[in-house]
């Protein structure tokens, strides 16, 4: 341990999704010295094009939009203080229910055990001591997000490395205020239907079950900025509309359920690394 940084992996699906729900961790420990290592699983390619076109609109070129959103996300990665961005480079699924879902060579279609040795080579080269994907479901059901937990769960068994391992999630009674907040951003916004509420309402996890809360609000300016670099998709990205003040009261928590563990830290904790150092 003496002869290396301590390090942090973040595994994510496509570009954006490292600010979104890393962004603090990445940049309070790369400020506190740390190795951070990101792994993009997709080029993004099923992203919103110049002016805000679709996937499959007229004008919309997955390959012009991956190659933009690389850059945008080489632009995050300097706001964060990344220490190493790897890409896989898989083609972006899309949505669920998308035809790009079934796409020949998408991440969604990739075999888990092909995408896992892939990352299993890199957790050899980093040997992170800590790795950060999402959940079964991908937080909310999205196939990248859902194929990067797999890939990284089974990445793990592929090594003999011991890391602590989070899954990202979020407190509902935080969902609960991003409702209110997003109401109040768009007033014209309509009441979603039951069946639509209660999926919502199924997100996260209730505040008992997170094991571990991490205090970013230091940070909360540059995770304000890493998402602001992902322009392209600003549309998709209402939390810039508050202003860095206002995103900092509410984005300054990122919260974690710890699934893998062997230095015994208590929980729940305040550091994804408690017990390591």
């Amino acid at each position: 341990m003496a002869d290396r940084p301590l390090t942090l992996m973040a595994v994510h699906a496509h570009p954006d999704d490292e600010a979104t729900g890393t962004g603090g961790v990445l940049a309070r420990y790369a400020a506190e010295g740390f190795r951070t290592v990101l792994v993009t699983c997709t080029d993004g390619g099923c992203g919103d094009g110049p002016g805000g076109v679709k996937p499959g609109d007229p004008g919309h070129d997955p390959a012009a939009v991956a190659l933009l959103r690389r850059q945008e996300l080489e632009a995050s990665c300097e706001v964060l203080k990344i220490s190493d961005l790897e890409m896989l480079d898989y083609a972006d699924s899309g949505m669920t229910g998308w035809p790009s879902n079934d796409a020949p060579g998408s991440f969604w279609q990739t075999p888990v055990q092909e995408g896992a040795a892939r990352l299993a080579e890199l957790m050899r080269h980093y040997r992170p001591d800590v790795v950060v994907t999402y959940d079964e479901n991908g937080f909310y059901g999205h196939p990248d997000h859902i194929q990067a937990h797999r890939i990284t769960m089974a990445a793990l068994e592929m090594t003999a490395l011991t890391p602590k391992v989070y899954w990202t999630t979020m407190p509902r009674s935080m969902m609960q205020r991003f409702g209110e907040i997003m109401r109040e951003f768009h007033e014209d916004m309509p009441e979603p239907d039951p069946a639509e509420a209660a999926a919502m309402a199924e997100i996260g996890l209730p505040d008992d079950e997170i094991t571990t809360w991490v205090d970013t609000t230091a940070f909360s300016g540059q995770k304000f900025d890493a998402l602001a670099a992902h322009a392209s998709q600003g549309e998709n990205i209402f939390f810039l509309r508050m202003g860095k003040e206002r995103f900092g009261e509410l984005m300054g928590m990122e919260t974690f359920v710890r699934v893998q563990d062997t230095t015994g830290a208590a929980v729940p904790e305040k550091d994804l690394f408690a017990g390591l150092r």
